[in-house]
């Protein structure tokens, strides 16, 4: 007897988390995680209306190690299976910012904290194949560096370049995960959304904001649209065995040249686990 699939999203209370939750509602177990109690229960009730099997909610603040860490543990003794992992949560901050863990936020937001998750949920994810991991990252990734004697960005901050930073990481990640999981049926892939019209652009600096707000209005994509490309990500049946690509708008494109480095992708993971041990 076959079962419905069963899709963990994060970020999924608002924009493109919530608008894929409601695409995939239709016959599938969704776990939506988000930081806020309301608006999850506001967000459950609207992709049950959308025709899910079943909808679950977990709370969890990625700005905290911690709640990731209890948000793991509340998924391992919940569920039996985790068919994909949608790693979709991110923010931008305006102004260099530490977490509750003393890590610099859009780093730890954007890639420790779905880095944590997804590593404490792997053997899952492994026990659940066939099952696919997604990553949420950005075509800014192709600006994005990285300076392991800064990681907390103490020197230089700049909001895009932080922001490049994380997506960069994220790309890094997928590749090296991907080798690693190539032959336990776990497929792991990133995308560029698009140039999608939500909150997270009214983070940015102040004087930028105006301008901002005439791209929401007049050049970027609907939530809806976004939503597709993670939908087509963890649907389509011709993606079954692909794995490590960078996607946009439903097409693999080459990455930067940064996130290409493996010997880059495998230092930054060795580095995430010791500023995780700490």
């Amino acid at each position: 007897m076959t079962h419905p699939k069963r899709i963990l999203i994060t970020g999924a209370t608002a924009g493109i988390g919530l608008q894929c939750a409601i695409q995939l509602a239709p016959g599938s177990d969704l776990v939506l995680v988000g930081r806020n109690r309301s608006k999850l229960e506001a967000a459950r009730i609207r992709v049950t209306a959308a025709g899910a099997s079943s909808v679950g909610t977990e709370v969890c603040d990625f700005a905290s190690l911690n709640s990731v860490r209890a948000l793991a543990s509340t998924v391992l003794h919940s569920y039996d299976r985790i068919d994909v992992l949608i790693n979709n949560v991110g923010t931008v901050y305006a102004k260099r910012t530490t977490t509750e863990d003393g890590y610099e936020a859009t780093f730890a937001v954007n890639h420790l904290a779905p880095y944590l998750l997804t590593e404490l949920l792997k053997p899952l994810m492994i026990a659940s194949a066939p099952a696919r991991i997604i990553f949420n990252a950005s075509i800014g990734h192709y600006r994005g560096t990285l300076d392991f004697n800064d990681l907390g960005y103490r020197k230089g901050y700049f909001v895009t370049k932080a922001y490049a930073r994380s997506k960069l990481a994220n790309v890094l990640y997928t590749r090296d995960l991907a080798r690693e999981l190539a032959d336990a049926e776990v497929t792991v892939n990133a995308l560029h959304p698009g140039m999608v019209a939500t909150d997270i652009w009214d983070r940015g600096p102040w004087y930028a904001r105006p301008l901002l707000a005439l791209h929401k209005r007049f050049t970027m994509i609907t939530p809806e649209e976004g939503g597709r490309r993670l939908t087509y990500l963890a649907t389509c049946p011709a993606l079954a065995t692909t794995t490590g690509q960078y996607f946009e708008d439903n097409t693999i494109r080459q990455p930067s040249a940064l996130a290409c480095d493996d010997a880059l992708g495998q230092r930054l993971r060795m580095e995430c686990d010791r500023l995780l041990a700490r």
